[in-house]
């Protein structure tokens, strides 16, 4: 499981091809998923906190993302900032930032997401094995 040190450096890398290639570099095809930059409101520091993440899928308009964090056994802060405030902006492909609304997936949507997700990138379902915790399924939609 990945420590907050790597989680941090992969960001870290993430924006700094994005930077350095001027946009070109870093948004498609990310292990084989679009990028997409998520900002949300820390719960604690009442800050904007953006982070660098992937979709593995997308229905329309709404963009799946998954908290696995790595299988780690703690939720990654992102996702505890989007479930108690649930505005969020996004940056899809890069996009332009649009207002999104996160809703964590109850267990019928994540029964039928989750099958989707794991399909074509089987390190979901790996992550899941090295936790007992459920991770959770996030679908972002237009706000």
């Amino acid at each position: 499981m990945p420590s907050d040190f790597q989680l941090k450096t992969m960001n870290a890398v993430h924006r700094a091809i994005i930077k350095l290639s001027f946009g070109k570099l870093g948004w498609d095809k990310l292990m084989g998923m679009p990028g997409l930059e998520l900002t949300t409101v820390g719960r604690k520091s009442g800050e904007k906190r953006s982070v660098m993440l992937t979709s593995p899928v997308q229905e329309g308009d709404n963009i799946v993302i998954i908290a696995s964090r790595g299988g780690d056994p703690t939720h990654p802060a992102w996702f505890l900032n989007l479930r108690d405030n649930p505005k969020v902006e996004v940056s899809y492909m890069g996009g332009p930032k649009k207002s999104m609304v996160a809703e964590i997936a109850d267990a019928a949507e994540r029964a039928r997401l989750w099958p989707k997700v794991t399909t074509d990138h089987k390190n979901y379902a790996d992550y899941q094995t090295k936790t007992d915790r459920e991770i959770p399924v996030v679908v972002l939609k237009p706000a």
